[in-house]
């Protein structure tokens, strides 16, 4: 593994390494501290976002494992109009040992790695975010006990966490359901790669306008903000298409009794999420916030030793 881009590029295989790995590192901290096999290493943080969770997740990530991180703010490097990508890549490869990057399009993730010479991890682009999905596995895992078998239902926009939830999901025997508004679903072409990704032909892709038909049964119900960053110009249409895909305990009543509700945060409570849902019994909103820390720790001990 050179690089962590997508959780497409990873073999089912690799995917539960890294799982794996994640649980004893988290066992290891909670059972005293990680070794720090990263000292000495540095990961330069590059946001063209802003993120409460990918930053401080990536950074306690580098503490926990002996390393440094720093941070660089969007108006440091004004990455791809101040400076042309492939020259900060260059330019940070000589710095530092690896390159995590939090950007709006997926193309300057692609450049970042073909030009740096380190590891760079994706942070989130306009077309995935694959750390928050192997944080999302790992608190499924931890939380159920296996993969295997389980169905995720995500209500809401067909964005970037989805995709990667979709791969991931295919990757780990899941099966997955989808429901979104006519005209914010996941593309044919993700849909077809998925199914391409199953470890076996039991496994079900379903993709509906209906999200009680997506929740029932299901084992994960999953959402997102309605309007992500980049798309504030489409809140006042968003607000008004996407009521009926709200997350409350209506919904979440359709579906298994032992259901886990997630969210990647920031949450738009009373949009997406009801708080009644967001902080009920269902809830794992906040353990799967601390899990970005230790499934990280395993990507950056993966790339990095």
């Amino acid at each position: 593994m050179k690089h962590f881009l997508s959780i497409a590029d990873l073999t089912a295989g690799e995917l539960n390494d890294l799982l794996d790995l994640g649980f004893r590192l988290k066992e290891a901290w909670c059972n005293g501290g990680n070794e720090p096999v990263l000292r000495g290493k540095s990961l330069a943080l590059v946001f063209m976002k802003p993120s409460l969770r990918t930053r401080v997740s990536f950074e306690m990530a580098m503490v926990h494992l002996g390393g440094y991180a720093f941070y660089l703010g969007p108006d440091e490097i004004k990455l791809g109009s101040r400076e042309s990508v492939p020259d900060v890549a260059r330019v940070l490869s000589g710095y530092v040992d690896c390159i995590m990057a939090r950007v709006f399009a997926h193309e300057h993730i692609m450049q970042l790695a073909e030009y740096s010479s380190v590891p760079v991890i994706n942070g989130l682009s306009d077309y995935n975010h694959p750390a928050q999905a192997l944080a999302d596995l790992f608190t499924i895992r931890e939380t159920k006990g296996s993969l295997q078998g389980l169905t995720m239902a995500y209500v809401g926009d067909g964005n970037n966490v989805a995709r990667s939830l979709l791969f991931g999901a295919m990757k780990s025997g899941m099966n997955f359901a989808l429901a979104a508004p006519q005209g914010y679903t996941l593309t044919d072409q993700d849909l077809e790669e998925a199914r391409g990704m199953r470890l076996s032909g039991r496994q079900t892709v379903v993709q509906t306008h209906d999200p009680v038909q997506a929740v029932q049964g299901a084992d994960v119900i999953y959402t997102d903000v309605w309007t992500s960053m980049g798309q504030e110009a489409e809140t006042e249409r968003r607000l008004k298409i996407f009521p009926p895909f709200q997350v409350n305990e209506q919904l979440v009543n359709q579906a298994k009794s032992d259901v886990l509700v997630m969210h990647c945060l920031p949450a738009h409570r009373g949009e997406e999420i009801t708080d009644a849902v967001a902080d009920g019994p269902h809830s794992v909103l906040f353990q799967q916030a601390e899990n970005r820390m230790h499934a990280q720790k395993a990507i950056l001990q993966r790339l990095l030793t």
